[in-house]
């Protein structure tokens, strides 16, 4: 396990940190990864107020770009609010994101569950594409719920591509993120975009891979059908890996020069050093794609403010363990004692 902390942060952290051991016949990351993704559980919850909420305004004659959040408000006044924000090709359905939330609201916060753009059915929304740069379309989130329900301070949490995205929010903020952030957390955040793109096109990961990709292009097919005017369906013919998706149909749409430009630009890694409210980085030593740089390791280590876990087991968001005394959702019970614990000092 790696961490850094300053002596009187470290102190705090010693009343949630644990350490994980895998469930039993999971020690193998394939094995974990999967099995975090389809094994069956409840998440009970209230049901959702659901808002579309504008994240880009309407140019060059197009329509805005919504988002679609689905929220769950305590019904009493002043309680500890947490965003939550899927991976690739997720949704807030996705089960971490419900599995987190009946977690925390359970415990008497109000959870709010964003999709990305397109995602949760919401493609007739947007006549843009999503990718990891879009940190923005947090912001606007945010800035939205200051505005319509008063919550000033709120505390993020991210897996895979989402936990990039509130990563680079954070970094982005830098110096200013106190008065909006409380407290963020990746969990197998994409912090270093072009070295985990290519470890999906690795053999052992090509399963990975092809799920993505399948989503991804049906996504665009779809969308040359509502925008045809805007999207060429020819652009997503012959694309074999995540790169070449990334580098001849999400770039050209998005503002990137191609797929190198997009991931130095988007990936939070250049920007951890900035971080500045109290974070927390969960990434397994296992995981099957995601690849964390020494460089960007390095950084992250030498942020007083950054919390890094790193387990030799996990596998890709799924960090399940022997449900002895609580469900076995380790990385969701980390979380919650990582947040609560920063709200209780703050």
């Amino acid at each position: 396990m790696t961490e850094s902390l300053t002596e009187s942060a470290a102190k705090a952290v010693a009343a949630w940190q644990s350490t994980f051991a895998p469930r039993r016949f999971l020690r193998n990351g394939h094995l974990q990864t999967l099995a975090g993704n389809y094994l069956r559980r409840q998440a009970l919850l209230p049901i959702s107020e659901n808002e579309l909420i504008e994240v880009e305004p309407a140019r060059d004659g197009l329509m805005p770009s919504r988002v679609l959040c689905q929220s769950h408000w305590q019904p009493e006044a002043g309680c500890d609010t947490l965003l939550l924000l899927h991976g690739l090709e997720g949704s807030s359905n996705s089960q971490y994101v419900r599995g987190n939330s009946a977690r925390f609201y359970a415990a008497g916060w109000n959870v709010v569950r964003m999709n990305m753009r397109n995602c949760g059915g919401t493609e007739r929304e947007c006549p843009t594409l999503y990718h990891s740069g879009l940190s923005g379309d947090l912001l606007a989130v945010l800035r939205h719920y200051q505005r319509t329900r008063d919550v000033q301070r709120w505390s993020l949490v991210g897996y895979s591509m989402g936990g990039n995205l509130v990563l680079k929010l954070a970094g982005e903020l830098g110096q200013d993120a106190a008065p909006l952030l409380r407290a963020v957390a990746g969990v197998s955040p994409v912090v270093d975009l072009a070295p985990s793109a290519d470890a999906l096109h690795d053999p052992a990961n090509r399963i990975y891979e092809w799920k993505f990709l399948r989503g991804l292009i049906q996504r665009y097919a779809y969308k040359c059908e509502l925008f045809p005017q805007i999207f060429d369906p020819k652009r997503s013919r012959g694309v074999r890996s995540l790169r070449d998706f990334d580098d001849r149909v999400m770039s050209p749409y998005c503002g990137f020069s191609g797929a190198d430009d997009y991931y130095h630009r988007a990936s939070s890694a250049r920007l951890a050093d900035r971080i500045a409210v109290p974070t927390l980085v969960l990434h397994s030593l296992d995981d099957p794609f995601i690849r964390m740089l020494p460089e960007t390791r390095a950084t992250l280590l030498a942020n007083p403010h950054v919390h890094l876990i790193e387990t030799e087991h996990g596998g890709h968001c799924a960090f399940l363990a022997p449900a002895l005394g609580y469900d076995g959702y380790w990385a969701e019970r980390l979380l919650f004692d990582f947040l609560r614990t920063q709200a209780e000092k703050q």
